[in-house]
């Protein structure tokens, strides 16, 4: 016989449960055991976890156990993950170098280096490679990791002034330090040239500006075209240079030199810019918190007579109560008690168990208002306290907390390739060898078959070798291929800050290019709670008993006193609104659900009926001087309740005392939310609900939805998305990601709301409205058509510049300095123009 074992993937590889690579591997080290027959990876309840099927007879379950973890431990010794952060990596297609030379080690599993981010991540196996070697490798391809511990230290200590700090800056800045003296010495040849020295001292000058200008340059491109044994910028500039310096353009040379370092130094720092517009987020939670902590094993009392006899000698310490303790956020473990005083910034996800606040959540969620909190309430780490104390118990770890979770997904996301992304790198890879090779041929055939001059004619202008080193400026696609990820790492972390998770590029551009939006109704553009509408008594009857306050209130309070037993979520509206009335409910006894219809109860002596229509015609109650307003409340949407009460007698008459409407109110955002798309191109909309035709096109009529698919079960949802996928070519399905997740998985775009208090909404939806309210969807509609405007806008522009220089290096007409200017200049432009992507706010 067969038994299964279900065991924990998290707890068998604690530190690399995530890789589907050390999954797969354990599945088939435990698969090699005699006696267990089947190893698979299970989804329950939406836990992943290792199923095993093995043979009692063969294996025990004690040793199935034992295999299990010790082959978890194993895998996890040999097969390591790590991340480091990479300095000096300003170039998209300096990102894909540095992972094929990293990935080119033997041992390496796999390398990925997330430009956005600009970290690389690498799976290593521990048996062939150390971590040692692999930063010996970065480095030796030109690039330095960064030691962000060491770091961190260096900035809290008080930099050093007068020259000791000039130097240690200097020192800590390299490259732009040899740029800088790059610049200087290019700038004294040019003043030397006019001063009637010997040509010979200029040119030594030009010389050692080419030098200090481009070590880390030459370094990093011979070092990059030997490993990876490609062609890259800094090779390509590399030649140029020594080219220049070979036919005696010594000026331009070095000109070529410092305006490429130049405008590395520069890109770099602006996509240290974009870089920190995310990574700052996480400084939004304190790095410590104050716990309350009970005084245990207090010295201070120990031997002290309790007060119910006996002494203190260890435990709780009666006396001095709960203390104050600053601890580091890592070391909270969930059930932890922390004070959040006034102005303070929330360090940890938690439940608020004492005291009233109002909390700025605009971190996490966008919201522009803060939120009233209270016990019950969630609150989350990085949001700001306002005026009161609040007494959180921590409910998720520092590194589970939902700030480190968006974070984790944004650079998750940022890593993502969009389409366009793709279609340019494709380019890429054959416009760089197209160029050089059309190079090769510019600096040879001429000369060769025609006699034409090879380096500058006696007549003036360029030789045909100059002109093949332009184009060996013009061969690099940097400009080109950094004009798609710097503009979509700066919509993400925009959409981020303002409380929209978009998981990716692909998700930003197809967002950008929706035609059609279909919502999920409850809870989406309506509050998904039901609410008392209407109250409207019987003209003809008087409610008995009255407490004075009038006829409303008499047949609310006896309706909600019936309906308080009940588990109805009608039942909820009625005495909801009861509680915010203030009114003291009666007495309920004998209550009696009837399925389907309503309920009987006894209300302070009297019988008491709630129901719909069909209750109220089986018991025999005229309803007639009620029915003119049933119908408009029904053709409103709302669910009609009737109320009627009786002696206690069953053979009594029952008299009708009124009705009670109850809807799911529409989201008071969610008008205005279907407008703004519309206005933003959005040309058809859909609403989806499982209610009846009649409620739904009341909800439709008042949020302005074009049209309506009633009475759908949760695959009927499913269908109908598949249709308008069909009809439309691309649609974004709107949810809470709960109940309607598989009609967002099968939608072109998936949308869920409300993600900072839900796990669902955040792992199954592509962009994720942190906030529970739809004023964020216009937003995130309108910032992914201005990504596509200005990621076509930075291809179109890298694309006319190369092709404008490329026909003036033909000709002769355009110099090297012009060449490089113009590749740099390039680049600089569209970063700035995608950087725009970073103001981007909603709009009010």
């Amino acid at each position: 016989m067969i038994e299964k074992l279900k065991l924990e993937i998290p707890v068998l590889l604690p530190e690399n449960g995530d890789c589907d690579a050390c999954v797969q591997r354990l599945q088939e080290a435990l698969h090699r055991h005699k006696g267990i027959d089947q190893v698979h990876v299970d989804q329950d309840n939406g836990a992943t976890r290792l199923c095993l099927h093995y043979d009692p007879n063969l294996i025990s379950l004690a040793e199935v156990e034992r295999h299990a973890r010790e082959e978890g431990i194993t895998i996890q010794q040999r097969y390591r993950h790590t991340e480091w952060r990479i300095a000096d990596m300003d170039c998209a297609d300096c990102a894909v170098k540095l992972e094929k030379g990293v990935g080119r080690l033997e041992g390496v599993l796999r390398c990925a280096v997330n430009f956005a981010t600009a970290k690389m991540a690498v799976e290593y196996d521990a048996e062939v490679l150390d971590p040692e070697a692999i930063v010996g490798r970065i480095r030796h391809l030109g690039y330095t990791v960064v030691d962000e511990e060491a770091e961190k230290t260096k900035g809290e200590e008080a930099r050093p002034g007068g020259l000791r700090g000039l130097i240690a800056f200097m020192a800590s800045k390299r490259r732009d330090t040899l740029t800088l003296v790059s610049g200087l010495l290019t700038l004294a040849a040019f003043a030397l040239e006019t001063s009637g020295l010997p040509r010979l001292i200029p040119h030594g000058f030009y010389a050692a500006a080419m030098v200090t200008g481009g070590f880390y340059v030459a370094r990093k491109g011979v070092r990059g075209a030997w490993i990876n044994r490609e062609l890259d910028i800094n090779f390509l500039m590399t030649i140029a240079a020594v080219g220049a310096a070979a036919i005696g353009a010594w000026e331009e040379g070095a000109l070529v030199i410092f305006l490429f370092s130049l405008g590395e130094t520069l890109e770099s720092y602006t996509m240290d810019r974009a870089r920190n517009a995310i990574r700052s987020l996480m400084e939004l939670a304190p790095a410590e918190a104050t716990v309350l902590r009970p005084c245990v094993d207090c010295e201070e009392h120990r031997g002290r007579p309790l007060p119910e006899g006996g002494l203190y000698e260890n435990g709780p310490c009666p006396w001095c109560g709960i203390h104050e303790e600053q601890v580091p956020v890592a070391e909270l473990a969930v059930g932890d008690r922390i004070l959040v005083r006034p102005g303070e910034r929330i360090p940890m996800d938690g439940q608020v168990v004492q005291g009233t606040s109002a909390v700025n959540q605009a971190p996490i969620t966008g919201e522009s208002l803060p939120v009233e909190k209270g016990p019950g309430d969630e609150v989350f780490a990085g949001t700001i306290n306002g005026a009161g104390a609040l007494e959180v118990e921590v409910t998720r770890l520092a590194e589970d907390n939902t700030l480190s979770r968006i974070i984790h997904m944004v650079e998750e996301a940022q890593a993502q390739k969009a389409p366009s992304q793709r279609w340019v790198d494709r380019f890429a890879r054959y416009y760089t060898p197209a160029v050089v090779g059309l190079a090769l041929l510019i600096a040879t055939v001429p000369p060769l078959l025609f006699g034409q001059p090879f380096l500058e004619p006696a007549t003036g202008g360029h030789g045909w070798l100059y002109r093949a080193l332009a184009l060996l400026i013009i061969a690099c696609p940097c400009a080109l291929v950094i004009s798609t990820p710097v503009s979509i790492v700066s919509a993400i972390s925009s959409a981020a800050r303002n409380g929209v998770l978009v998981k990716g590029g692909v998700y930003l551009e197809a967002t950008g290019g929706l035609r059609v939006v279909a919502f999920d109704k409850t809870g989406t553009l309506t509050r998904g709670r039901p609410a008392l509408t209407d109250l409207i008594p019987n003209p003809e009857a008087q409610v008995l008993p009255s407490d004075g306050r009038g006829r409303e209130d008499d047949l609310l309070r006896l309706a909600a006193s019936a309906e308080r037993v009940s588990e109805h979520p009608l039942a909820a509206a009625v005495v909801a609104e009861a509680k915010a009335r203030r009114l003291d409910l009666l007495e309920c006894r004998d209550f009696q659900a009837v399925p389907g219809h309503g309920l009987i109860a006894t209300v302070n002596g009297r019988q008491v009926l709630l129901g719909n229509r069909r209750l109220m015609e089986r018991e025999g109650v005229g309803v007639g001087p009620l029915l003119a307003q049933v119908q408009s409340l029904e053709d409103a949407g709302k669910t009609v309740i009737f109320v009627a009460a009786r002696e206690l007698d069953d053979a009594a008459p029952w008299h009708p005392l009124g009705l009670l409407a109850v809807a799911d109110t529409v989201r008071p955002d969610a008008r205005e939310a279907v407008t703004v798309l519309k206005r933003s191109g959005i040309r058809h909309t859909v609403m989806l609900t499982g209610d009846n035709a009649r409620t739904a096109a009341a909800i439709a009529a008042q949020v302005g939805v074009d049209e309506v698919r009633a009475n759908l079960l949760p695959a009927e949802k499913v269908d109908v998305v598949e249709a308008l996928l069909a009809e439309h070519g691309s649609v974004a399905m709107v949810g809470d990601g709960v109940n309607d997740a598989p009609a967002l998985a099968r939608a072109t775009v998936g949308i869920a709301m409300g993600g900072a208090g839900t796990d669902q909404a955040l792992e199954t939806a592509d962009i994720v409205l942190m906030a529970d309210d739809l004023s964020k969807l216009p937003f995130a509609v309108q910032l992914s058509r201005r990504t596509l405007g200005i990621v076509r806008q930075n291809i179109a522009f890298s694309l006319l510049v190369k092709a404008a220089f490329m026909a003036l290096a033909l000709p002769g007409l355009a110099t090297l300095w012009m060449a490089v200017f113009a590749d740099v200049g390039a680049s600089l432009i569209v970063i700035l123009n995608g950087m725009r992507l970073l103001r981007s706010r909603p709009r009010p």
